[in-house]
């Protein structure tokens, strides 16, 4: 099973997307600063995730969320769940 997930910043109008087969043991490297973007804007939490049979859909998948047309997808759902744009 894989999983491709969405991220917000605690601090910061920050998003991330990423995909990964281990929500807990990906957020927590996030938190932990092992990646070079997420680092600077931690804390991180999931706010969004779609599951996968295969790698090869969820990074299909991934690619398609950090594109223009899936990033107003995203604010979309963002907006459902939050209930304001930002």
């Amino acid at each position: 099973m894989f999983f491709v997930y969405v991220l917000k910043s605690q601090s910061y109008k920050k998003s991330y997307v990423g995909h990964t087969d281990n929500l807990d043991r990906r957020l927590k490297e996030h938190n932990s600063g092992r990646n070079n973007f997420t680092r600077r804007y931690m804390p991180w939490n999931i706010v969004y995730t779609e599951k996968y049979d295969n790698i090869d859909d969820a990074v299909k998948r991934e690619k398609f969320l950090k594109t223009t047309t899936g990033r107003r997808f995203l604010k979309k759902i963002f907006v459902k769940i939050i209930g304001k744009e930002n």
